[in-house]
């Protein structure tokens, strides 16, 4: 499932994933959640038992459609044959347009081995199924007139502009108005961090001038993101002097969390577009004057940083080794995180200049999600270079996919940042819970008694393993 995810975010396609009945197709509901969470467009197809024998809990049957209700765009039950060419093209359909998400397809053994003419439908007609991607002409001179009028507005950027192929249209927006731009842990990559107009990314490990922008704002340009309490914290207090233009695909995500002076329902590339025709013939060459509000933003970005303190021990700070990994691989590479502190320093660290070279699972934070998303990013792109960015607790989650790497000749470099802990949430329990440590020490490192021990288990599977204790063995140690 996350090799589909992988695939599909490195992409920009359809990433399809296929599982037995019963445990097969449970073991994949954590997969449909984080696609569904991240806009993924996913198509996961499991069996199903006989269809005389479904509701008798027969041998691995599992009600996998009911399962996945809340998880799916749609999930899907197909008990004859002769019904699979059409529900497969309406759930490719919904699985991408409107906002992308998981549609589950379940087929019963008897139309699996079922006799019938496979006929790809040439048009799908799903009643009731029309998402809205061209915006109301109204909204986009009234989102052109709040523009006008910012004294410190923002671009904040979700990912919902990847997911559209939109940055493009975002860039020309960007120059248009010449607006501080911050993107969210799914956005990154949306807007060039080399880009001076890029602040970086906003919320709770987020950089302080992206933080301060938005809270000092006074109004919120608002594209393709949700308003997650990552960014926000408490909501009552967060940008409370700001306007609010909001769009996304997705009507439900507008108004959900924050209230929008000017709603936009529609595809972000179509609306993009028509507003910066729209802001062009209003400005005619000229920018909105913000010179004291970039002042104050620069002077931020003096003071404040992004920055991390040597460890004291003397050991390698992962901080430092992100940042070489980033170095030495480039842009055109692909950078697929697990979820932990090794994420956030790779979303902070790493510079990220083009879209889907960033991935990881921001909404479910699923830990054991970079090597096989790694996998599958490498099948989408396999002449780009891929690394899994990993720490030691979530490698432990799904490392068995470098079988599936060794056999199938899938070359994917993996960085373990082993700090020998759940570091996040430990963490967390120094910063809310008195130091009260419970669970988190994973006794991976090196003055511990080291179980699992790494090497060994790279070479198990068949992979060149390599202890990097030393700043002076970094850089080699990733160029191999």
């Amino acid at each position: 499932g996350h090799a589909a995810e992988g695939y599909a975010s490195a992409s920009g396609k359809l990433g399809v994933c296929i599982a037995t009945s019963g445990p097969g197709a449970t073991n994949l509901v954590t997969a449909i959640a984080d696609a569904h969470m991240d806009s993924v467009p996913l198509l996961a197809i499991t069996g199903q038992v006989n269809s005389t024998s479904i509701g008798t809990d027969a041998f691995q049957e599992a009600d996998i459609v009911g399962i996945t209700m809340p998880i799916t765009k749609h999930s899907f039950l197909v008990t004859k044959a002769e019904d699979i060419p059409g529900v497969l093209a309406a759930a490719v359909l919904i699985a991408t347009t409107g906002r992308p998400g998981p549609v589950l397809v379940d087929i019963a053994k008897d139309a699996q081995n079922g006799k019938a003419e496979f006929i790809w439908p040439p048009k799908v007609d799903l009643p009731g199924y029309k998402p809205v991607t061209k915006p109301h002409g109204k909204q986009i001179q009234a989102a052109a007139q709040l523009i006008k009028e910012a004294k410190r507005p923002v671009l904040y950027v979700g990912g919902g502009i990847i997911r559209a192929r939109a940055d493009k249209e975002l860039l020309e927006l960007a120059k248009i108005i010449g607006a501080p731009v911050v993107t969210t842990l799914m956005a990154r990559g949306a807007f060039p961090d080399s880009d001076p107009q890029n602040l970086g990314m906003p919320g709770m490990h987020g950089t302080v001038p992206a933080v301060t922008a938005l809270q000092r704002s006074d109004l919120l340009i608002t594209l393709g993101a949700r308003f997650d309490d990552r960014v926000t914290g408490q909501v009552k207090t967060f940008a409370v002097g700001a306007k609010v233009i909001h769009v996304d695909i997705d009507p439900a995500e507008i108004g959900k969390i924050r209230f929008a002076d000017v709603p936009i329902v529609g595809d972000l590339k179509e609306v993009l577009a028509e507003l910066n025709v729209e802001l062009a013939n209003d400005l005619k060459g000229t920018k909105p004057d913000i010179a004291e509000w970039w002042g104050f933003l620069n002077d931020l970005r003096t003071r404040y940083p992004l920055g991390y303190t040597e460890p004291e021990d003397g050991k390698l700070s992962p901080q430092y080794v992100i940042t070489r990994i980033g170095e030495l691989s480039g842009p055109e590479a692909v950078f697929a995180a697990g979820v932990g502190q090794h994420q956030m320093w790779s979303a902070q660290f790493i510079k990220y200049e083009r879209p889907n070279s960033w991935l990881n699972s921001g909404g479910a934070g699923t830990m054991g999600y970079s090597v096989p998303a790694a996998m599958g990013a490498k099948v989408a792109q396999p002449e780009r270079l891929v690394w899994a960015i990993d720490g030691d607790g979530c490698f432990q989650m799904t490392n068995q996919e470098l079988a599936t790497c060794t056999i199938n000749n899938i070359p994917i470099k993996v960085a373990i940042i082993n700090n020998s802990s759940l570091g996040m949430v430990r963490q967390w329990q120094t910063l809310f819970y008195n130091s009260r440590y419970s669970n988190t020490d994973l006794n991976t490192g090196t003055d511990t008694i080291m179980v699992p021990d790494f090497l060994k288990l790279a070479e198990a599977y068949g992979c060149l393993g390599i202890r990097v204790e030393k700043v002076e063995e970094v850089d080699a140690a990733i160029k191999l």
